[in-house]
């Protein structure tokens, strides 16, 4: 028998938190957090992933995710969220970025490409957070704003460089990236 794999949810709109649960619970372990504050509580070193909204009232889930990097939690981090993404999110240490509303197979796919991706590569991750982050901000930014903002220039650059050097290096890599493009992260 194979171990399932913890999902953290944590939103503070119970209705959400439930759903995705209800969606994930065949598939992953489910864990639930009603706030930022009872996510702290929830997190340990069990949890392979956290699903993690941005906007919530106690601690703010920007503070959510610094803290959990802060104690040191090696988990996968999704921020799911229906604050349109601005370029504050280049400081922001996350592995993806999904905007409300989610669909099941979404947050599966996501989930899946996540904790299935073979991380044997650390530059593996870093590719994949640069180009959640990017791909993300192209769909919902002008292009003139992002143009004259140096750090979205040096992050694309830089994902542009690792996507090179991995394809080069990973025989499946096409295949890796064809489904991570497949996953629809924005509301369109």
């Amino acid at each position: 028998m194979s171990v399932q794999s913890t999902v953290l949810i944590v939103d503070d709109e119970p209705g959400v938190v439930d759903a995705y649960a209800l969606q994930l619970r065949e598939e992953y372990d489910v864990r639930r957090a009603y706030g930022g504050e009872e996510a702290l509580d929830e997190i340990d070193e069990d949890v392979d992933a956290v699903l993690l909204d941005r906007r919530m009232p106690d601690i703010h889930g920007d503070e959510v995710l610094k803290r959990i990097h802060e104690r040191g939690y090696d988990c996968k981090i999704i921020m799911t969220t229906a604050v349109d993404p601005d370029l504050d999110i280049l400081s922001l240490d996350f592995d993806d970025y999904l905007c409300k509303p989610i669909l099941r197979e979404t947050l599966l796919e996501t989930l899946d490409q996540q904790l299935d991706t073979p991380s044997t590569d650390q530059r593996l991750d870093e590719f994949f957070q640069a180009v959640s982050k990017v791909e993300v901000l192209e769909e919902e930014l002008p292009p003139g704003q992002l143009s004259d903002h140096e750090e979205y220039q040096r992050l694309k650059e830089r994902s542009e460089r690792l996507g090179n050097e991995l394809a080069e290096e990973l025989s499946d890599f096409q295949e890796i990236i064809e489904t991570f493009r497949e996953i629809n992260r924005s509301t369109d």
